[in-house]
């Protein structure tokens, strides 16, 4: 799975060191600024999943900076996390109201901080999903609104549990997911181990929808699990 990237802005280089340090130990890759221009112009060329952003900037303020991303293309949902002390509430609720997603205060734990940053971008991550009414992958249509699944302009009836099977696999197209994370996903804790129900389940679903014994859409990763291809 590619790394999450996270770009950190505080013109503190001891903390950018530390949050640094620790969202690198958690698998982020992790870009730092010390100041809000140098903040927009790695936005503006390089891909950021989010930014965590001091209040108190030399020159542009994080306040200004935070309504400079919100006018960037493609960057106005950008999840962003709001570094303040204490005596800055009444910046940290307007903050808030320019578009931040949540704030952490000086001084911070940094467990707290890596918490805050995984929070916020499953929090971001939920969103896009909801956001996607159709799922697509060549032949196989998938219309989540519907809850209806078109396979080379033929609708297919799919159980409950192959409609949430197919959607998992489809929304993690290319990526191999194993047996138990499928489990987990559709299934619940209780069938935690029971392994053989995804198996079934995708050999029925791999009949409904018209997948050879070559795999055309459902590879099976031996040992492992399945991924959408």
């Amino acid at each position: 799975m590619d790394k999450r990237r996270v770009l950190v802005v505080d013109d503190e280089e001891h903390i950018l060191e530390l949050i640094k340090f620790n969202l690198e130990k958690s698998g982020f890759y992790v870009f730092t600024s010390d100041n809000g221009e140098d903040c927009i112009e790695l936005l503006h060329s390089n891909a950021v999943d989010l930014v965590i952003l001091d209040l108190m900037l030399p020159g542009i303020d994080g306040l200004e900076v935070c309504k400079e991303i919100r006018k960037i293309e493609g960057f106005s949902k950008l999840p962003i996390i709001m570094l303040t002390a204490k005596s800055e509430e009444t910046d940290r609720i307007l903050g808030l109201e320019l578009g931040a997603d949540d704030y952490v205060t000086k001084p911070f734990s940094v467990r707290e901080l890596v918490a805050r940053v995984k929070a916020v971008l499953r929090r971001s991550e939920d969103i896009k999903k909801q956001e996607i009414k159709v799922l697509q992958l060549r032949d196989i249509v998938m219309d989540l609104e519907k809850h209806e699944v078109v396979v080379s302009g033929k609708k297919v009836e799919l159980t409950l549990k192959e409609f949430e099977l197919l959607k998992m696999l489809l929304e993690n197209k290319n990526k191999v997911m194993s047996r138990n994370v499928l489990l987990d996903e559709v299934w619940g804790y209780d069938y935690f181990g029971e392994t053989r129900t995804v198996d079934v389940h995708i050999r029925h679903l791999r009949k409904k929808i018209g997948d050879d014994e070559t795999g055309k859409y459902i590879e099976t990763i031996r040992g492992v699990g399945y991924k959408m291809k």
